[in-house]
């Protein structure tokens, strides 16, 4: 699948600091549409801060991020707008307590998009259809566990019909027999085509799903290339480092 389409992600020398911290040193990345970009590295890397750059949830201090061609890190850009196209996941599942399983779904799409309530409805169902869930519509998210709780969060996701998905660290909060449902949803969301960016510890999971792995050091991609190189036989020794301490 790897470059099969047209570039939908484009990061050109992407910098992003932190008062004296420079997290992100100039990070060049291009995701095609299809693509399962993993990315790894130790903690402090600068993988979740390039996924919240992407997400406009930071503003970078240099570079350029091209969504389907459009600079959307031109400051005259509708920030809103842009994200109404990106699905993102975040490792907290960030679900409101106090409201249903199917209303968590259909809040975005009714108060932001202003979808009709009964198309946001239809279109809710179907997602948790989508991740296994039609029978928890009514439930409240603490009646969930670990792992429905993050399903739910994709589903709500995924019910603007994002162009390209964000996942950070999606499995990290959840008890070890939890995650398997959850890299089984990731799995057949590959093999229906979504475009997805993900940054995971999970080295099993992305050699099985990724399409490039990129290995963050230092703030820039340090390595990459298909998973079963870099992390088979990767090239770099920070690369072999980080491995064997992953493995460990």
């Amino acid at each position: 699948m790897s470059g099969a389409g047209d570039p939908v992600l484009v990061l050109e020398e992407v910098r992003k600091s932190f008062g004296a911290t420079e997290v992100l040193r100039g990070v060049d990345l291009t995701v095609h549409e299809g693509q399962v970009v993993v990315l790894i590295g130790a903690s402090g890397s600068g993988k979740s801060t390039l996924l919240r750059c992407v997400d406009l949830l930071e503003v970078v201090d240099d570079g350029r991020i091209r969504l389907d061609g459009e600079d959307v890190t031109d400051p005259r850009v509708d920030a809103d707008a842009v994200r109404a196209r990106m699905g993102v996941v975040f490792q907290a599942y960030n679900l409101f307590p106090h409201l249903s399983v199917l209303d968590n779904v259909t809040l975005a799409p009714v108060r932001v998009h202003g979808v009709a309530a009964g198309d946001a409805k239809e279109r809710a169902m179907a997602m948790l259809e989508r991740v296994g869930l039609p029978e928890k519509a009514s439930a409240r998210p603490d009646d969930l566990s670990g792992g429905q709780q993050q399903r739910v969060a994709i589903a709500r996701a995924l019910v603007n019909q994002p162009r390209l998905m964000l996942l950070d660290e999606v499995t990290s909060a959840l008890d070890p027999e939890l995650v398997g449902e959850v890299l089984d949803l990731l799995r057949e969301l590959k093999d229906e085509g979504m475009t997805m960016v993900l940054n995971t510890h999970e080295m099993g999971f992305a050699r099985q799903v990724a399409d490039t792995v990129c290995f963050l050091h230092g703030g820039v991609v340090h390595e990459q290339g298909p998973p079963g190189q870099v992390l088979g036989d990767p090239r770099q020794e920070r690369t072999r480092q980080f491995l064997s301490r992953v493995h460990a």
